[in-house]
């Protein structure tokens, strides 16, 4: 630590400033003490940038948005302010080396040691991804090894899942041999991106030694994008865990759920940080710290030597120079809080997956629902839509609400809205919807408390990205609303007719609004400003199914074909089947891992998405669905409806072995009915019931 120099301040918020930690190109790194003995790191943002009014507002929105990460992984925004017109943010001060530090003091970790730290730092961040929120910096000195576990520390560039980094004019966002391959070359980034990291983290903990070289910053970067990793070093074990992490596609990477299984560490894993001397040089900061909020209680006001603080601090620990988190609420009696303190998106409570071999079902004897209800949805209601602990519909009485989906009971209800308009889920943590006067409006996903609303003549509610929602005004232009602000952004001409019904559908993906329109149109516009992007027309009789995933758009109608989601390129059309009677139509896309499913003139085809190729189950004969189809895959199954003139039922299909286990003859409306997927729950919208099937 460092002794503050002319200019800089004494004192921010509660915190007495006692010392730099360090400076980056965005802005210092402060030791705060509070009045109650608290070490915190306190960053605040440069003179010069905090003058720039667009970059303080990011700043301030990133942190709101990274107080929303709630994890026994990650360091804790305590406290954020703005002063001066400068904002700052308080985090946790963090006990411990950094993980570069302790390779660098005591080599690497054992192969043991080494799971228990790909299993901590995955759990940190599936929370900070279930946020909503990319951390783009994990890298050794990122991770603090402190008694209780690896924490992730370092919220300085977190951003929303395929935001820009948040940097100053010529900095590099990328630390070299860290950074994704899609980082390098500037591309938008998802949580894969940290995956990578968090392989290329494993490699040095593993064997010392980064997983790229290179004589200089570029050369490595090179061999990030073009080369392979060097695991050379690392026990074979842990070489065949970790290569997938650095697959160069981003597809291809395992899930954080997936690496934290995979590692399973054994018992007493944790004695790298606990016992030894990793465990001695944690104590040894302790006391350090422990020594320097003693001298700050025993002085109550007096003077504490600046010579005695530094001396402390030296040795003290590693800490979390964050630059995210803070929510501006209100907790005063009688007062709201903030509307844009939003709380973070709740577990997901998963349904039990049934199996034959245990007796839960016999092959063509269907099993009875989760749970039914009936008179719940309103006449005309979109499809359900499942958001965590809760599905959302359309209310038999006007409005929308959530049903828990565990059993299917009321949660909460906002009659205000028109669920004709449609609703989309904001990081799982807020739902959106319109009113009957355009106003959009916004609900705690689990609880249904009203958060943040927005006149903004809302007559389609389209789609959400992790920075803004996009919807379709009354006179049939696109719009974008800022979720950190519930500003307008920008308003664009559609360039094709998105006003009549059905209504438009939207998807977003690759910083893209991709909007589907009544008169077979298909628009798409830069998510950034609204500017065209690209145009199909004419590819369908009303309005095309879309779909879209890892910078793909899907698209269906008259043909089913697949284009580049940047630029509209076309990358593959599919063959239309020959079978007899009727015009060529495919019902609405669904893509599921490397496959995309859509059912040409009734019958459900699976494609591969790189290149449309057939699969190994095509025009089977096993069964037929209605043209309009939604299609699902759940658990090891693949769900579609067939109807005939009075009655319907639900189809699924093993993905594994092509027969049909189940049937449920449960659709009874052949003109009103949805399904939707997740958390193994199957959802079915039937006229005005609502049932929740099992899968297998």
């Amino acid at each position: 630590m460092k002794p503050l120099t002319t200019g800089d301040p004494l004192r921010l918020g509660p915190y007495r400033i006692l010392g730099i930690l360090g400076e980056g190109g965005m802005g210092k790194v402060y030791v705060g003490l509070d009045g109650g003995g608290t070490v915190a790191a306190v960053k605040i943002l440069h003179f010069h940038l905090a003058h720039d009014p667009d970059l303080a507002r990011r700043f301030v929105r990133e942190a709101r948005m990274a107080q929303a990460v709630s994890s026994d992984g990650v360091a804790r925004v305590i406290d954020s302010r703005t002063e001066g017109g400068r904002p700052w943010i308080a985090t946790e001060f963090l006990v411990g080396p950094t993980l570069d530090e302790a390779v660098a003091a005591h080599g690497p970790l054992d192969e043991s040691a080494v799971r228990a730290l790909a299993v901590a730092v995955a759990r940190g961040l599936r929370d900070i991804h279930a946020a909503g929120l990319v951390h783009r910096d994990v890298k050794p000195g990122n991770i603090v090894l402190t008694a209780t576990g690896p924490r992730i520390i370092d919220f300085g560039i977190a951003r929303p899942e395929h935001g820009l980094t948040l940097t100053a004019t010529g900095e590099v966002p990328v630390t070299p041999g860290y950074g994704a391959p899609e980082q390098v070359l500037g591309h938008r980034v998802g949580p894969a991106a940290d995956v990578f990291s968090l392989g290329a983290v494993l490699v040095y903990a593993a064997s010392g030694r980064r997983a790229y070289e290179g004589a200089h910053a570029a050369a490595v970067q090179y061999e990030v994008v073009h080369g392979e990793p060097g695991l050379d070093g690392v026990p074979a074990p842990l070489r065949q865990l970790i290569a997938p992490c650095l697959a160069r596609d981003p597809a291809w990477r395992p899930s954080t759920e997936a690496i934290a299984t995979a590692f399973d560490p054994p018992r007493g894993a944790d004695r790298a940080w606990r016992h030894g001397p990793l465990a001695q040089d944690v104590s040894a900061r302790r006391r350090s710290l422990h020594e320097l909020t003693t001298s700050v209680a025993l002085s109550q006001g007096r003077s504490v030597p600046r010579r005695r603080l530094l001396t402390a601090l030296a040795v003290g620990g590693a800490l979390a120079a964050a630059g995210g988190g803070t929510a501006l609420w209100l907790n005063g009696r009688g007062r709201r809080q903030d509307p844009f303190s939003i709380p973070p998106a709740v577990k997901t409570p998963k349904a039990r997956v049934l199996s034959a071999e245990k007796g839960d079902y016999v092959y063509g004897e269907t099993p009875e629902p989760i749970w039914s209800h009936a008179e719940v949805f309103g006449e005309g209601t979109p499809a359900p839509l499942p958001v965590h602990d809760v599905v959302v519909v359309g209310a038999p009485g006007g409005g929308i609400a959530a049903r828990g989906v565990v059993d299917g009971e009321l949660r909460w209800s906002a009659p205000d809205t028109e669920a004709v308009r449609r609703y989309v889920s904001l990081s799982g943590r807020l739902v959106a919807a319109a009113d009957g006067e355009g106003v959009l409006r916004t609900f705690v996903a689990s609880t249904g408390e009203p958060k943040w609303t927005a006149d903004i003549d809302a007559a389609w509610v389209l789609a959400a990205d992790d920075e803004a929602v996009y919807v379709v005004t009354g006179d049939g232009r696109l719009r974008s609303v800022g979720r950190a602000d519930a500003e307008v952004r920008w308003t664009a001409e559609a360039g094709a007719d998105l006003g009549a019904e059905p209504g438009p559908r939207g998807v977003t993906v690759a910083g893209r609004l991709v909007v589907a329109g009544a008169g077979g149109a298909v628009v798409a516009v830069r998510t950034a400003d609204g500017g065209a992007a690209w145009q199909l027309h004419d590819q369908a009789e009303g309005r095309p199914g879309i779909a879209a995933a890892a910078g793909t758009v899907f698209v269906t109608g008259k043909h089913l074909r697949a284009v580049d989601a940047g630029d509209g390129e076309e990358r593959w059309t599919a063959g239309n089947p020959t079978r007899p009677g009727g015009e060529p139509y495919w019902g609405p896309p669904t893509v599921h891992g490397t496959h995309v499913y859509a059912a040409y003139q009734g019958y459900p085809l699976r494609l591969d998405v790189k290149d449309g190729g057939p699969t190994d189950w095509v025009h089977t004969g096993l069964i037929e669905c209605a043209p309009q189809s939604p299609l699902v895959v759940q658990g090891d199954g693949f769900w579609s409806v067939a109807v005939n003139d009075t009655e319907g039922g639900i189809n699924v299909i093993d993905l594994a072995g092509d027969r049909r286990p189940w049937v449920f003859r449960i659709i009874k409306h052949t003109d009103q009915f949805w399904l939707a997927g997740d958390a193994n729950r199957v959802f079915v919208l039937d006229g005005d019931a609502l049932s929740a099937l099992p899968v297998f």
